[in-house]
């Protein structure tokens, strides 16, 4: 069925810097990564994906206050910080996207009654900012080493008034585009941990996109192998 599907899903193919995370087919943007850029914070990462860079950083496990303990379970917090001015209500609606996905693959109940706190600062937004974010935010929970069942990405797909696919749209594309839908897939099965979807789009057109993502998810996944091995093998 994911064959037929895929089969059937015009990818639009965009240019732009090659790098080791694309493959052949593959329209994802360059990507690049950082990681332990902060002293501060237990694990930080920055994360580029074209023109899109996201800052991240992690404290914790660390001590929370009694309003906010979980007595068999962390306390998870994401906090988004936009490049200019203050929080907004789109701020707050993918704090709570990507707070979902790393509750789902973060072992929590290995640290009671503690808080980890996963802070995101937009550098620049050129289109696909919450797949960059949770990239971001997944390679600064590594970082930090907080236990972890899977590690996760995110993939954003955008259909066209004539249903082409793409992968990894810039603001543009974005806005020009009838639907946008962003994927957070595991490593381990490829499952689906979250969904975010703006405007008008079949059930057929939901399957298209979702194994689109699910194909492009190696890639990146592939990405995050190799920009960790280029970082230990350093040392």
């Amino acid at each position: 069925m994911e064959e037929e599907m895929h089969t059937d899903a015009k990818i639009r193919a965009e240019t732009g810097t090659g790098s080791s995370s694309r493959g052949p087919g593959c329209s994802l943007r360059h990507f690049a990564c950082e990681q332990n850029l902060l002293s501060r914070p237990d694990g930080s990462a920055s994360f580029l994906q074209g023109d899109t860079s996201v800052l991240a950083g992690v404290y914790g496990p660390a001590e929370v206050k009694v309003s906010k303990e979980i007595f068999n379970k962390a306390t998870l917090e994401v906090i988004l910080r936009p490049k200019i001015g203050l929080p907004g209500v789109a701020e707050k609606s993918r704090e709570r996207l990507i707070r979902n996905t790393c509750e789902a693959v973060v072992l929590g109940t290995l640290h009671p009654r503690t808080s980890i706190t996963v802070v995101l600062q937009v550098v620049s937004d050129a289109g696909s900012l919450l797949a960059c974010c949770l990239n971001a935010a997944c390679m600064a929970l590594v970082d930090a080493g907080v236990p972890m069942r899977a590690l996760f990405c995110g993939v954003t797909c955008a259909l066209d008034s004539d249903g082409t696919l793409v992968l990894d749209p810039t603001s543009k594309q974005e806005k020009e585009a009838r639907a946008v839908l962003t994927f957070a897939l595991d490593n381990v099965e490829r499952k689906l941990l979250m969904s975010s979807t703006k405007g008008l789009f079949s059930d057929a057109e939901l399957q298209q996109c979702l194994a689109a993502a699910q194909a492009a998810s190696q890639h990146v996944f592939r990405f995050y192998r190799e920009s960790l091995q280029r970082r230990y093998s350093k040392s």
